[in-house]
């Protein structure tokens, strides 16, 4: 989900010269034979993922697997699909990707498949699937989003709990604002337009998705439009929010991090957030207790949105395809890097017989307690534009999407002509 500002050819090709090797032995060829191979695997930096991380789970990776150097590329942004396919479009698509939708590159032969042979240790060996085929490892469970929200401030408000239904959202967002609270913090500056789209995510998840989880796939059948009240009912609610005040319209500048740290300053009330923002609410505590809830649904049953995948993808055509699977996947199933993982991502870890650290914290516990009730209560959800098999959205078009948000909140459109920009953008994408 996370999207990044485009680069020119240029500055791609600096960001390539740029990187350097970050595990493994001396430049070389194919490992066939006894020599080394020479493999770049794409990653991101994020609050919680840091080059630390990254360094580290590379070399114990490149420890299990001899013959193999790694040449690290980061990303410009906190979401590696964008660059991916910038990189891809000037023939330089990484060996390995880390968290990048193999939407579009699986149907155009970029990518190498999983065979069920190798993902025997994955809890959902066949989540997103392609025409069939696996191309991504799911390792990573990743409710997107909930909400996470200041306990202080409801109580200021006089609110005893969080949530039930929309209409008691409502009801809260007006007394916190009434209160002198803002409500909801929400961001999406600079290179991190990905960032404002998390309200639109829960609000199609708890109305369009719970009503039909297989809508997307429907339209992208042609059987429905963005335009239908199925969908336009869900934007429709976040541009209320943004008209009543309930969203601080200004906060539209701010980068990702900086969004975090409003709601860490108790700039709002409200952070809807995937379930990484866990790790750091538990690691960089602030002086509130933070409490988390799904969005609500108009009747009040339980709607989760959340997304199994996240692992690497692998190019067909890297120089050493058997060897970059089998790195791949030494980095996925390294114990100590998924314990990292839960640390510092809040992870919810999709591999048989793992057990997450003893060590995780409150805003943690809750996080995967919320799931664990929706799974039992078969309410979870896909994440809207998250998706990556059949029937997710076309390359690049989230990202878009993200763009068209900000005009929502702002109010510079409306839910109708948000929804018929979307159709219009997917129809240029599926030409």
């Amino acid at each position: 989900m996370r999207k990044r500002a485009l680069l020119s050819a240029v500055a791609l090709s600096t960001a390539l010269a740029l990187s350097g090797c970050a595990a493994g032995a001396s430049d070389g060829g194919s490992a066939k034979g006894g020599s080394t191979v020479t493999l770049t695997f794409l990653t991101f930096e994020t609050p919680n993922l840091t080059a630390k991380y990254w360094d580290d789970a590379i070399a114990r990776a490149s420890a299990k697997v001899p013959g193999v150097t790694i040449k690290k590329l980061v990303a410009p942004s906190a979401d590696p699909g964008a660059y991916a396919k910038q990189l891809a479009a000037s023939g330089q698509l990484p060996d390995i990707m880390a968290s990048v939708s193999p939407n579009g590159f699986a149907q155009a032969g970029q990518l190498a498949s999983w065979t069920d042979a190798e993902l025997t240790d994955f809890v959902s060996p066949h989540s997103n699937p392609i025409n069939g085929k696996i191309y991504q490892l799911p390792y990573n469970t990743q409710p997107i989003p909930l909400v996470y929200y200041n306990k202080a401030d409801f109580a200021q408000a006089g609110i005893t709990g969080p949530p039930k239904t929309y209409a008691e959202l409502l009801d809260d967002s007006s007394k916190l604002k009434a209160d002198g609270i803002t409500p909801f913090v929400v961001g999406g500056g600079g290179k991190d337009t990905w960032a404002d789209m998390y309200p639109l995510i829960a609000a199609v998840g708890a109305d369009t998705y719970k009503a039909d989880p297989n809508w997307l796939a429907e339209k992208a059948a042609g059987k429905a439009k963005f335009t239908d009240p199925a969908f336009t009912k869900a934007v429709a609610k976040i541009s209320d929010l943004a008209k009543k005040g309930y969203i601080d319209t200004a906060g539209l500048s701010r980068s990702y991090a900086d969004t975090e740290q409003a709601f860490r300053d108790n700039k709002g009330a409200m952070y809807p957030m995937g379930s990484w923002f866990a790790a750091s609410a538990d690691a960089r505590k602030p002086s509130f207790d933070i409490g988390v809830f799904p969005w609500p649904t108009d009747d009040g049953s339980l709607a989760v949105p959340a997304y199994t995948g996240g692992g690497p993808v692998v190019s067909s055509k890297a120089p050493d395809v058997d060897l970059a699977k089998k790195w791949a996947l030494a980095f996925t199933l390294d114990k100590t890097s998924s314990d990292v993982s839960v640390k510092t991502d809040a992870s919810i870890i999709a591999i048989k017989g793992y057990t997450p650290p003893t060590e995780v914290g409150p805003v943690y516990a809750q996080t995967v307690d919320l799931y664990q009730q929706a799974v039992k209560q078969n309410a979870i959800v896909n994440s809207f534009s998250v998706e990556t098999g059949d029937g997710s959205m076309p390359a690049g078009l989230a990202g878009k999407t993200a763009s068209g948000v900000a005009d929502l909140i702002s109010g510079k459109t409306n839910a109708d002509h948000f929804s018929a920009f979307l159709d219009n953008e997917w129809a240029k994408a599926t030409q």
